[in-house]
């Protein structure tokens, strides 16, 4: 690899954690704030007195419940991202060109939020699609910028940098939500009738934010000095590099276990985050309380707490080592669980939020990490192995979003959903009580 920075300089750290600053307005505007309540407002029929008449929508001749119908597209989003992710990390280990894979994921994930300015029930196809290769763009860039870490990082410097990623993203996010926030509540002041237009720009400045920013990240990331060229062969190398990898993984008993217990609790975990704002929608009384308002400041209750939450677990990690940790993390998220099915109030919702916040960050940077640090010290094709991490998570969020999509439109409450996530966290806290000591 040919550096600008050498191999674990804080400049080029800083610099491949700044994709996480970058790219995290996407979940905290699209998936987490802004447009859940967009899409809620647009799609939920009220009467006078602000009651709920009908939160049915058509789409392609069927009748969906409107959080059932996101849940749906987002799960075959992440269909598409688990079948396609390990055959193009594959392509890009052999081409040695995976920050162009990462570009293009980069600006397709940008430009597909810049159209969700145009959703509305009459265009309600285009809509969706602009949400659906949203989540590819987000999610298939992560392959190959999550692969970066064992290149740009030590082994003993890989927990700070992926928790120091987390945190970027996480004031990067809460900085463009509150510029949007001042725009749409304030509106007024900058001469929009009503809040609905600068709600839409919210939309279109994510996606300028996330291709803006992503650029510091790319002047300085490593390349290979060998490119190869590609060929017919190229397509079935990427095959090639994945089946030696499963082989590699059938062997690691280790990294093999550890995987096990990643897809069962991310599964909840990730899920958890993309239906949130939903369950705080539907299962929350607001009758005092601005829902708008108070939606939004439990998202930023959370992004504020898990800045916090991220460094806590690096800490505990350093102390107690990685897996004892995500054991650790894993029971609290089975508290929250709990305890968020028996809320009804802001207040409650706001302390369950606080409780999300703490854990959120600490699992998924100390997850990314942990794979990271148990991949065998010679590997070279380290976006092949990301794949496979990616597949385990995205597999895991595609069944998670139709379990809750299906219970959901079944019970007519997302509660019950929740609960049920609960049975994966204890699984989880079993397989990794499993993973032996390496």
């Amino acid at each position: 690899m040919e550096y600008k920075y050498p191999k674990g300089s804080n400049k080029l750290i800083r610099s491949w954690a700044f994709y996480d600053w970058a790219n995290s307005v996407y979940s905290l505007v699209i998936v987490s704030s802004i447009f859940p309540i967009f899409y809620g407002a647009l799609t939920l029929l009220k009467d006078a007195d602000g009651n709920v008449i009908s939160n049915q929508v058509p789409f392609l001749g069927f009748d969906f419940k409107n959080d059932s119908l996101i849940s749906f597209v987002t799960a075959a989003a992440f269909i598409v991202v688990a079948i396609f992710s390990p055959l193009l990390g594959g392509v890009a280990d052999y081409l040695g060109n995976k920050k162009r894979f990462l570009q293009f994921f980069c600006y397709l994930g940008g430009l597909s939020c810049i159209g969700l300015f145009w959703f509305n029930l009459d265009s309600l196809l285009f809509g969706l699609l602009c949400y659906f290769f949203a989540i590819i763009g987000f999610w298939a860039s992560l392959v190959f910028y999550n692969s970066y870490l064992p290149e740009i990082a030590f082994k003993e410097q890989q927990d700070k940098a992926s928790a120091l990623g987390f945190s970027l993203g996480y004031i990067g996010s809460v900085i463009l939500l509150v510029l949007c926030l001042i725009m749409i509540e304030g509106h007024t002041w900058f001469g929009f009738e009503s809040a609905e237009l600068p709600t839409r720009l919210s939309f279109v400045l994510t996606g300028v934010w996330w291709i803006g920013f992503s650029q510091i990240t790319y002047r300085n990331l490593p390349v290979p000095k060998n490119k190869k060229k590609f060929r017919k062969s190229t397509l079935f190398k990427g095959y090639q590099e994945l089946s030696k990898i499963w082989s590699a993984l059938k062997a690691d008993i280790v990294l093999r276990r550890f995987l096990y217990a990643f897809f069962v609790y991310s599964m909840a975990v990730q899920t958890i985050m993309l239906v949130a704002t939903y369950f705080g929608i539907e299962e929350i009384n607001w009758s005092e309380t601005n829902q708008t308002t108070g939606l939004i400041v439990s998202i930023l209750l959370i992004q504020l707490i898990a800045i916090v939450g991220a460094e806590i677990m690096a800490r505990m990690a350093m102390r107690y080592g990685n897996i004892k940790t995500l054991l650790i993390i894993n029971v609290l998220w089975i508290v929250i669980c709990v305890y968020a099915f028996t809320i009804s109030t802001p207040i409650e919702f706001y302390i369950a939020a606080a409780g999300v916040g703490l854990v959120m960050g600490g699992i998924q940077s100390l997850s990314r990490s942990t794979y990271s640090k148990l991949l065998p010290s010679k590997v070279v094709d380290t976006t092949s192995y990301f794949s496979f991490y990616d597949v385990t998570e995205k597999v895991g969020i595609v069944l998670g979003m139709m379990i809750y999509g299906y219970t959901s439109q079944a019970m007519g409450s997302i509660r019950y959903a929740v609960l049920l996530f609960v049975s994966f966290f204890i699984a989880g806290v079993i397989l990794l009580y499993r993973v032996p000591a390496k």
